[in-house]
């Protein structure tokens, strides 16, 4: 009888590991560089996170009335990223700091403006650059968005594309996320999440309204952006998009 039990146990201990299968695979040299570069920057920074919301009323306007033109003459469609990439362009011309890294003791200020736009892959997350963005228009950023989107999905970016950015942005919002704080893009100093349009109620003019809103999250190395800095280029990053016509005549 003892036998027996022992026989019935160990039968079902083997029948148990049987339903436990895992898989095991190795990391891809992406995924291995990522996961670094994510080491580095939570050890090698003191992020913070500070949050804004924006209403994009005014944006998805814009969009909506000439998106049917823009993609006729551009071939290219409009969308809200180009909006963010210049509102982040002229916010950093007003905040320098914020387009700023730490080498060793020294404080590197970038009097160029390479931004990073994370695209997600099947491969992985990957943030390619827009090169130059203060002397881009609108529909030059929305190619050059296009292209790379092209390019990360049939495996054509190379070194050059991703290497160098001054600042990134990251939009979580297309898979549904609501709020988030999106980790430094190392050795960058700070990064841009957006997140998803929803419809909210705000109080404008003492009425309340219904608006598309949008939460945005900067996150930054406290170590060298003081917390008013980065409140207000956030602030300025809201007031662009909230005013899209000061992004369309630069000013």
């Amino acid at each position: 009888n003892k036998e027996n039990k022992e026989n019935k146990e160990n039968k079902e201990n083997k029948e148990n590991k049987e339903n436990k299968i895992k898989k095991i695979k190795k990391m891809s040299k992406m995924r291995i560089e990522i996961s670094k570069n994510l080491i580095k920057s939570k050890l090698k920074t003191a992020s913070l996170t500070t949050f804004n919301e924006v209403d994009m009323n005014n944006v998805i306007k814009i969009k909506n009335k000439y998106k049917d033109i823009f993609y006729e003459k551009y071939n290219v469609k409009l969308g809200f990223m180009s909006f963010f990439v210049k509102a982040v362009t002229n916010s950093l011309i007003k905040f320098p700091i914020i387009n700023s890294i730490i080498k060793k003791k020294n404080i590197i200020n970038f009097k160029y403006y390479d931004i990073g736009i994370a695209i997600n892959t099947k491969r992985g997350l990957i943030v390619p650059i827009i090169r130059n963005t203060n002397l881009m228009s609108i529909d030059k950023i929305e190619k050059k968005i296009d292209k790379f989107i092209y390019k990360a999905n049939n495996n054509k970016l190379l070194l050059k594309h991703l290497i160098n950015g001054t600042f990134t942005i990251t939009n979580g919002g297309i898979f549904g996320s609501l709020l988030s704080t999106p980790i430094i893009n190392y050795p960058q100093s700070s990064i841009l999440g957006i997140h998803s349009i929803q419809n909210r109620p705000i109080v404008k003019n003492n009425k309340i309204i219904i608006r598309p809103m949008v939460y945005l999250a900067l996150s930054y190395d406290h170590r060298l952006i003081d917390g008013k800095d980065a409140i207000l280029f956030l602030k300025s990053i809201k007031e662009f998009i909230e005013n899209p016509i000061k992004l369309l005549l630069n000013i």
